[in-house]
């Protein structure tokens, strides 16, 4: 969450900038921060005044009791007294004013940086960047759900049978190169200096708030009523939570981490065209980077993770493009984003694979994840996410853009983790 002092010094830049989010009645947000705080450091303040003034008086009834002067003892006794419970009351609106404060802040989606897009909707992004568009496939090119059909790799309909539409059954080959693409990404992430997590794939109300994905995507996770605990939607929130309320030392960052988890997303309300086949799905795999790192090298780790990524996909000789995403179409918590899609010939269209983003201390405050410098001092790290890779769509696409007459090749890349180079 955005803390108070950005808020309190740099009001107007920080409502400008959730304006540039599209963020409805920021102004309103920003001034009731504002006034919450006053109240609390208003109460604070007399709070001080008054204990200091209370032990002024607690030391002054001893003097007076030795002096004989009993009632005027008595007198300063009854004021403390009264000071006391009105202590108690200040302490109260204090606590109240803070919890409110926090509760608010939490409803306020991060400011992003400046260099960030102007715009409302996905058609506002800015393409930055193509590549390995130099494929070009037959004019009966045919869309990843009949492929997964044609060579029995994918059971969508015994999915529907066992849970639901969104949960496929991967057969087969389809099996192997799910596993393999798996393999193939946490290798690569290793050999870029990330350690491997193995995290939980349920985590606690906490977690979710500490991330961000809770209160403002709710709505999206699946909920455990039971115990309280959520189906995680990316590796993201158990691994960045690792951080939660620790204190690191500035030797350690950046600290990089990836992670392979199923991922859980209700996506309530999709339908049509855009979900079929594996284009968007309630349950699948994912492998996630992540970073903790300090506020002046988090913009060069952001760029190292975008590289990573781009190398993932020339590697598997997918056609892709890189997008900037504008402020209307960025998550809740980003400062920056940037988008990795795929092209799929056969359905006309691109899938998205991968967002890399900073987050900037956004996260950070909300986890208490903070590191020490080398003078001693505390500071909030920034933080940073992205999928390298998300596995349906890049499923999807290398099915779809390897396909020929004679089956469907696989990516030199790929093949030593498959055992196959050909699906026919």
């Amino acid at each position: 969450m955005l803390t108070i002092k950005v808020i309190s010094e740099q009001t107007e830049r920080v409502i400008k900038g959730l304006e540039k989010k599209h963020f409805q009645g920021a102004r309103e947000a920003v001034d009731k921060v504002l006034e919450l705080d006053k109240k609390r450091r208003n109460a604070q303040n007399q709070l001080d005044k008054n204990l200091s003034e209370v032990k002024k008086m607690s030391a002054a009834i001893g003097g007076l009791m030795k002096e004989g002067k009993k009632e005027e003892a008595e007198a300063v006794k009854a004021q403390v007294a009264e000071l006391k419970e009105a202590n108690k009351t200040l302490q109260q609106e204090m606590d109240q004013a803070a919890i409110d404060t926090q509760n608010l802040l939490y409803t306020i989606p991060n400011i992003p940086y400046d260099e960030v897009p102007e715009g409302v909707h996905a058609d506002d992004n800015v393409v930055v960047k193509t590549g390995g568009m130099e494929k070009a496939l037959p004019t009966d090119a045919q869309p990843h759900w009949e492929l997964a059909k044609k060579y029995d790799l994918i059971d969508f309909d015994l999915g529907v049978k066992i849970t639901g539409a969104g949960f496929p059954v991967y057969k087969g080959k389809g099996a192997q190169l799910q596993r393999a693409l798996i393999n193939f990404f946490l290798d690569e992430a290793r050999q870029s200096g990330y350690t491997e997590i193995m995290p939980p794939t349920v985590v606690n109300e906490a977690s979710g708030y500490g991330t961000g994905q809770l209160p403002d995507k709710e709505g999206q996770m699946y909920h455990c009523t039971a115990d309280n605990l959520y189906l995680i939607p990316t590796a993201e929130v158990p691994v960045t939570n690792i951080y939660r309320d620790v204190i690191l030392e500035e030797k350690q960052l950046p600290i990089k981490n990836c992670a392979y988890t199923q991922c859980f997303r209700r996506e309530a309300g999709s339908y049509g065209k855009d979900v079929r086949g594996l284009n968007r799905l309630h349950e699948f795999s994912k492998v996630e980077i992540v970073r903790i790192d300090t506020p002046e090298h988090s913009r060069e780790s952001h760029q190292e993770m975008l590289n990573h990524v781009e190398g993932l996909l020339q590697k598997l000789e997918l056609p892709y493009r890189i997008l900037h995403l504008c402020g209307g179409d960025m998550s809740f918590t980003a400062a920056t984003c940037y988008d990795f899609e795929v092209y799929s010939q056969a359905q006309q269209r691109w899938l998205e694979v991968s967002s890399v983003s900073n987050f900037d201390n956004y996260q950070a405050n909300r986890l208490k994840c903070r590191y020490r410098t080398a003078e001693r001092k505390t500071e909030l790290c920034h933080t940073l996410n992205g999928s390298a890779l998300a596995l349906p769509r890049i499923v999807a696409a290398l099915l779809e853009n390897n396909q020929t007459p004679e089956g469907i090749h696989i990516p030199k890349a790929l093949v030593p983790y498959c055992g196959f180079e050909w699906i026919n």
